[in-house]
């Protein structure tokens, strides 16, 4: 076949091609100096470290040298407030990394739509045209073309898996997070009712101090107060991220399906010559890649806070203070109501088992005469175990004492000393020094003395905050490598799909000329015959 060896049209695709490889290969360049970028990329833990002990900073910031970027809101100064997600320059320093690819996709959107404008005025205001057909240029483009089209194809599969393990796995963290604080709520209100019915508890007609109910009724309204808090602003934290997560999965899945079908519209339409419908989606695609382009940004921007994020956990894991900006998301439970919870809670304990031994010391254990009443009951038979107080009266750790029941299995050992009683009088008719009744509320005061005092480790959590160090330990540790894989994955399948339909789209009008110009060359062959010059001009 002959080649042409008159003048074609302006190389204007070909020059677009080279611009925005040169474009993308600059952003790349610059990202990876950023990741790498040892202010950036690198996890650099300021805790200072007294002997054994954790340096408590009320003031500690969180992540600093990682987030130390540029600030676009103050002068692309550095930002220096650490990591903190309700702060506007946190915001704008992060999302300045994402900015070379804003850049590209407003380059993108300027140059390319340029290039479609200046094409479409060629070819509308020129009247003379001339066609030349190259074996290698058609060659060359049906290649390309194939190559970035199966590249698309690979980009879009990369985003729906991407974005489907990067949503399991921010859902997951999700779940523990909300998991850990309900069941800090869920403790503080068992330990809230446990006091309060303690309060009504008493075994014949004793009951705890009038001063103690008193505390109770003050520490009550503190530990509601705590796990209403907890519970609803991780319930209301948690609902933003959760819509956020499934709007962003949405657009993710409807971003690789649209790009999946515009690529494989577009060759098929390519190859079968269909010319108008692919400048339709040429133009289609023009705003989409800018679109997704756009996204790459978001995405990039959401990597980098979700390392932020992880960093920052474990800098406070080894510097855990008071206030931080984590309490934002799993805030620890004050101080101060957590350390006059464990308080009451011993007190409580303590004092609801000295009942217990009064009544066992002064009146089970005793042989009253019958003429004691109410005292009397015909008590008979073996004495009666006192209950092992886990305290001392200055509420300090206690050891038992042989022969003292323990509190988890008291009201086994008691049942082996209850008597039968006759009805309406109350005696025991059978050998045993506790009656139905007796049994009855000493079990009850046994079993919500073994309650509170069971949840003394908890409230010590609370108290230093162990709980929370712990659940974000956990989370470095289990999910924050999943979180960053994965939103690097999406990012990834974000660019290649952008890149590979931008130049897929671009190499859909080179091929559609090489296509068109191939047609008329041999037509032009076949009306002329052998021996002319393979140009026709129409």
């Amino acid at each position: 076949m002959a080649s042409s060896k008159s003048h074609s049209t302006p190389p204007l695709p070909f020059l677009f091609v080279c611009l925005t490889l040169f474009l993308l290969c600059s952003v790349f360049d610059r990202v990876a100096s950023q990741s790498h970028n040892p202010r950036l990329g690198t996890a650099v833990v300021a805790a200072e470290v007294a002997g054994d002990g954790i340096v408590d900073n009320s003031t500690l910031l969180l992540a600093e040298d990682r987030t130390r970027r540029k600030d676009p809101l103050d002068g692309y100064k550095k930002y220096g407030g650490g990591w903190n997600i309700s702060n506007e320059h946190y915001w704008a320093s992060v999302g300045y990394t994402a900015a070379p690819l804003f850049v590209v996709a407003a380059a993108w959107f300027v140059i390319f739509g340029l290039t479609l404008f200046l094409s479409c005025c060629y070819y509308c205001c020129c009247s003379q045209r001339r066609y030349g057909y190259s074996r290698a240029a058609y060659a060359l483009s049906l290649i390309l073309l194939t190559f970035f089209t199966i590249s698309a194809i690979v980009g879009c599969v990369v985003l729906y898996t991407g974005q489907g393990k990067f949503h399991g796995s921010t859902t997951d963290t999700l779940k523990y997070v909300v998991s850990q604080a309900n069941l800090t709520a869920e403790n503080l209100h068992n330990v809230s009712d446990s006091l309060a019915a303690a309060k009504k508890t008493g075994v014949d007609n004793v009951f705890l101090p009038s001063e103690l109910q008193t505390k109770i009724d003050q520490i009550e309204t503190k530990i509601n107060d705590s796990s209403v808090t907890l519970a609803s602003r991780t319930d209301k934290n948690s609902h933003q991220i959760q819509n956020v997560l499934d709007d962003a999965r949405l657009a993710l899945i409807i971003i690789a399906a649209v790009m999946l079908g515009l690529a494989f519209l577009g060759f098929i339409f390519s190859i079968l010559g269909m010319q108008f419908l692919v400048y339709i989606l040429v133009v289609i695609g023009w705003i989409l890649v800018t679109g997704t382009f756009i996204l790459c940004g978001v995405f990039l921007l959401l990597h980098n806070v979700v390392g932020d994020t992880c960093v920052a956990m474990d800098e406070w894991v080894l510097n855990p203070t008071a206030h931080t900006a984590l309490d934002d998301i799993l805030p620890c439970v004050d101080g101060a109501t957590a350390n006059e919870t464990l308080l009451r809670t011993k007190e409580v304990t303590y004092q609801l088992t000295d009942v217990v031994n009064q009544v066992l010391t002064n009146v089970s254990n005793v042989n009253f005469s019958p003429n004691f009443r109410p005292l009397y009951y015909n008590q008979s038979g073996p004495l009666v175990p006192v209950l092992c107080n886990p305290f001392h009266s200055d509420l300090s750790d206690r050891a038992c004492s042989p022969g003292e029941a323990d509190l988890s299995n008291a009201t086994q050992v008691w049942r082996n000393y209850v008597c039968q009683v006759s009805s309406p009088s109350g005696i025991c008719t059978t050998v045993g020094r506790l009656t139905p009744d007796m049994f009855s509320q000493m079990s009850a005061a046994v079993s919500l003395s073994y309650g509170l005092y069971r949840y003394g480790p908890f409230l010590v959590q609370l108290q230093d905050c162990t709980f929370v160090r712990d659940t974000f330990r956990e989370i470095s540790h289990n999910y924050c490598p999943g979180l960053r894989r994965y939103s690097k994955y999406t990012y990834a399948g974000l660019v290649m799909v952008s890149a590979a339909v931008g130049l897929s789209l671009i190499f859909w009008v080179i091929y559609a000329r090489e296509r068109r110009h191939r047609v008329y060359t041999k037509r032009f062959d076949e009306a002329t015959g052998p021996g002319y010059a393979a140009e026709y001009k129409g």
